[in-house]
């Protein structure tokens, strides 16, 4: 009798009857689809999990997901223009520096008051953030700050590894970094503007600068003006970078009517100096 209820119960249980797929047949089974099918599989599969699970199933599938083709046309579904990138660089590494791609700064225009800056000097009425004295060639912005009748500095550090630029690419690629400013000098008082801008390495040494001649403005001239300067070849080791600004008035007059600021910017582009494979990804890092 025990032993026909046995045969009984076996027969019953369906994780016994059923034949069991081996991991190995699962995996041949997903190796069989070919290139341009996984290719708009993945297209359709969040990117995180495109780095992070699809690459490890198996050698087909780190293939696709390391092509070239599979990043451009991601590049060009999410609108990163890529009509003037050349070819024969890693579409993989431009997709995801262009995605990265947005201002660091903090509070750029002062809409925040002077949250996000370090006071380095605050002379005569000291500086103040408001509204803007003309409008801005972007009619986003609607504020600046200002500076008095004595010298007026400030600046903020930028950590690149905090803002999801890991040590490895920065060394390895050196993506190109923009930094622009915009400046205004009040119409009936002239006034100066000094800006400095220091690439640092991880002790914050100095590794390259931009310190471009202090521009003075004259009276009657009271209109925007942007300077840029582009950071490239500047070697590995960049970790932070260290932007300041500031000026004064020439006429000693109370108030703020020395020169204003807004719309700072500091900017890692999507071009590079070396090639870089295999480009490593770590909680949302390169």
């Amino acid at each position: 009798m025990r032993s026909t209820m046995d045969e009984s119960h076996s027969s019953s249980d369906p994780d016994q009857c059923a034949p069991k797929k081996s991991s190995a047949a699962a995996t041949a089974s997903a190796s069989s689809l070919k290139a341009d099918v996984l290719e708009e599989i993945f297209l359709n599969v969040p990117v995180c999990q495109v780095i992070c699970v699809c690459q490890l199933v198996c050698h087909q599938w780190k293939e696709v997901t390391d092509s070239e083709s599979l990043w451009r046309k991601m590049c060009r579904r999410e609108g990163h223009p890529i009509c003037s990138f050349s070819k024969k660089q890693d579409w993989k590494l431009f997709y995801f520096l262009s995605k990265q791609k947005r201002n660091l700064f903090k509070n750029p225009n002062g809409e925040e008051g002077l949250n996000g800056w370090k006071i380095l000097r605050n002379g005569g009425d000291q500086w103040v953030a408001g509204g803007i004295r003309r409008p801005h060639p972007d009619e986003a912005v609607k504020t600046n700050f200002a500076t008095s009748f004595e010298m007026c500095t400030k600046s903020q550090l930028i950590e690149l590894e905090k803002e999801g630029y890991s040590p490895s690419l920065m060394d390895y690629a050196q993506p190109d970094i923009k930094i622009s400013d915009w400046f205004l000098a009040c119409s009936d008082c002239g006034s100066r503007y000094d800006i400095w801008v220091e690439l640092l390495n991880e002790k914050k040494e100095l590794v390259q600068i931009f310190s471009p001649e202090t521009v003075y403005c004259r009276e009657g001239c009271e209109e925007w003006n942007q300077i840029t300067h582009v950071f490239h070849k500047y070697g590995p080791g960049v970790r932070y970078i260290r932007f300041t600004h500031g000026g004064k008035d020439f006429k000693w007059w109370k108030g703020h009517y020395g020169i204003h600021i807004t719309g700072s910017s500091v900017e890692v582009l999507p071009t590079w100096r070396h090639r870089l494979l295999g480009c490593p990804m770590s909680g949302g890092k390169f």
